[in-house]
C-alpha cells in the first residue's frame, strides 16, 4: 500500500513539474507576440536562456547608452569583474558615443535594439529593417564593428522581425521569464533585487536598463545583486558566450566552485 502511494505521489509531482514548464513556455510565447506553434517548432533564432546545467548567467542592459548612468554601471561591473551585454538604441549612440566606446574597450558585448525603440507589432518589415540597419551603422561608426545579436523593443517578435534577423544573420535575444526586473518603471531598489535574487537559475538572462526616465534605481540594485550572485558562485557571461554554450561549442570558462 505504501509503495502504491509513493508511486502515485511521484507521478503527481512529475505531472505538476511538466505543467509548470508548459505554462512557462506559453507565457513566454504570448509575452513576445509569437505564436505558440512557432515557439514549439521554430525557435532556433530565438534565445531565451542559456544551458540549465551550468552555473552561468547573462546580464543585459537595454535602451542606452546614457551619458551618466552607463558609466556608473560600467564602474560597478569593472569592480566585480563582470561582463555584460548592452542592447543600444541607434539614436542614443549618435548623441553619446563615448560610453559605447568604453563598453567595447572593457570587454562587454554590444547588441542592436533598433534606432528609436519602435513598436514592431505596428511597424512594416521595411521600417524594421531601416531601424535595424541605422543602428548597425551607428555602432560601426563608433567602434568599427556591427552587433551580432538583436533584441527587439518590448521583446516582441513576429514574422517581419524574424525575417530581418535571418537576413542579417543575427540571433533574437529575449530574456528569462522570471528575470524581467521592470527597473525602467522604478519599482524600488528592493523589488529589483528580489526579482533577480529570489528567482535566479542557471542559464538565466537578466533584463535591466541603463537608460530610464528620471532617477535610475538600477545602479543601487546592482550594488547588492552583483556581489551576492558572485558569492553564490555564478559566472557572468556575454550573450554570445551563452549562445555558444547553447550550441554545445566548447568555450573555456573559469567556473567558480559551488
Amino acid at each position: 500500500m505504501n509503495k502504491k502511494i509513493i508511486k502515485i505521489t511521484l507521478l503527481m509531482i512529475l505531472i505538476v513539474v511538466g505543467i509548470t514548464e508548459f505554462r512557462i513556455m506559453i507565457v513566454n510565447s504570448i509575452k513576445t507576440n509569437g505564436s505558440f506553434l512557432n515557439k514549439l517548432t521554430d525557435n532556433t533564432e530565438l534565445v531565451w536562456n542559456g544551458p540549465r546545467d551550468k552555473k552561468v548567467i547573462a546580464l543585459t542592459f537595454d535602451d542606452g547608452p546614457h551619458p551618466r548612468i552607463t558609466p556608473k554601471i560600467l564602474d560597478l561591473l569593472k569592480k566585480y569583474d563582470v561582463k555584460a551585454t548592452f542592447f543600444v538604441l541607434g539614436k542614443h549612440v549618435q548623441f553619446y558615443p563615448e560610453p559605447l566606446k568604453r563598453i567595447k574597450e572593457e570587454g562587454h558585448e554590444i547588441g542592436n535594439h533598433t534606432f528609436s525603440h519602435i513598436d514592431v507589432k505596428n511597424t512594416s518589415e521595411k521600417k524594421i529593417q531601416e531601424e535595424f540597419e541605422k543602428t548597425q551603422d551607428e555602432v560601426f561608426s563608433v567602434i568599427g564593428e556591427k552587433p551580432t545579436v538583436f533584441r527587439p523593443p518590448f521583446g516582441y517578435y513576429n514574422k517581419a522581425v524574424k525575417k530581418v534577423a535571418k537576413k542579417y544573420g543575427v540571433k533574437i535575444i529575449l530574456w528569462s521569464t522570471s528575470q524581467d526586473t521592470k527597473d525602467w518603471s522604478n519599482p524600488g531598489v528592493e523589488k529589483i533585487v528580489r526579482t533577480v535574487l529570489n528567482n535566479i537559475c542557471n542559464g538565466d538572462i537578466i533584463l535591466l536598463h541603463d537608460y530610464v526616465e528620471g532617477r535610475s534605481q538600477t545602479y543601487e540594485a546592482l550594488k547588492v545583486i552583483l556581489p551576492e550572485l558572485k558569492e553564490r558562485g555564478y559566472k557572468f557571461v556575454t550573450i554570445s558566450q551563452l549562445i555558444d554554450m547553447n550550441n554545445n561549442e566548447n568555450i573555456k570558462l573559469e567556473m567558480v566552485e559551488d
